[in-house]
């Protein structure tokens, strides 16, 4: 048995207080075991490691299902080693089974109070009363305590690109490892980042509007107006144009009307009936 002060031994008795009261403050992890199971030795070492490294940002609280069969049966426990993480009084993740590192410690991370979430927090604070500034040097020190934490990253990328610090944003994204980089989000915050640079770089929009009235087949006007429409959120009238684009030339710009229409349906989640609509009617003009 780990002798960890963030390791505990739950009963009938304790489990109000030690895990249902506990896990108000830090995730707590109940590993339902007992002594003649080899799969739950099997996992021990495991938990003791979590248990050291994670220093008390979760409690690992050991429930003997010999000596407490009234708890296990509680909890329908069926067979061990039966692991439930409670959070807020409640069970909110479990599995059964000799279960991965990897398994165990994303159960964990997904509930814990990591230490640049705090940063995060006064992060928002700051970015919502208009000190940017301020919320980029809490994003930095908050990557920096820990850089393999990503959605810090994808913050404070965010952030440059409302900034227009394209540049920075660009290198953040760039320096993701290539599996992170094939999440959802950071297609969408790539997608994010072409668009606003372009509208960055483009005439005023009254301007765009005026000269496309006089010259409806200007495609880069067209182009650019639609990334416009995209930083205003009229999504409706930015697809349109790319549309338009599309329609009239795939040659412009390297098909710049099929692929901005690709990244204005990932930014908006590839999904949903503005999506669904556009794209049989982008694929129409392909096949």
């Amino acid at each position: 048995m780990d002798n960890s002060p963030y390791t505990i031994v739950a009963n009938q008795q304790n489990f109000t207080t030690e895990v249902l009261e506990k896990s108000n403050q830090v995730p707590v992890l109940v590993d339902f075991w007992a002594s003649w199971c080899a799969p739950c030795k099997m996992i021990e070492p495991v938990l003791e490691k979590l248990v050291e490294e994670y220093q008390g940002q979760f409690i690992l609280a050991k429930v003997d299902t010999d000596d407490q069969q009234q708890l296990a049966g509680q909890y329908a426990i069926r067979g061990i080693p039966a692991l439930k993480l409670f959070r807020h009084g409640e069970v909110v993740e479990e599995t059964s089974g000799v279960q991965s590192e990897n398994v165990l410690r994303q159960m964990i991370d997904k509930y814990r109070e990591r230490p640049a979430d705090k940063l995060r927090t006064q992060a928002d604070l700051a970015n919502v009363a208009g000190n940017s500034l301020e919320a980029i040097s809490l994003l930095e020190q908050a990557r920096e305590l820990e850089p393999d934490y990503y959605p810090v990253t994808f913050e404070l990328a965010k952030l440059f690109i409302e900034q227009e610090k394209f540049a920075e944003a660009e290198q953040l994204i760039k320096a993701l490892p290539a599996n992170i980089r094939l999440e959802a989000e950071v297609n969408e915050l790539q997608s994010h980042l072409t668009f606003s640079k372009l509208a960055a770089e483009s005439p005023a929009l009254d301007t765009l509007e005026a000269t496309l009235a006089t010259e409806p087949d200007n495609l880069m006007v067209r182009y650019q107006l639609s990334a416009k429409k995209v930083t205003t959120g009229e999504y409706e009238v930015a697809i349109q144009h790319l549309l338009e684009i599309m329609r009239k030339s795939r040659a412009f710009e390297d098909d710049a009307g099929r692929k901005g229409l690709l990244a204005l349906f990932t930014l908006l989640g590839n999904q949903g009936p503005l999506v669904n609509n556009y794209r049989k009617k982008m694929l129409s003009l392909i096949y």
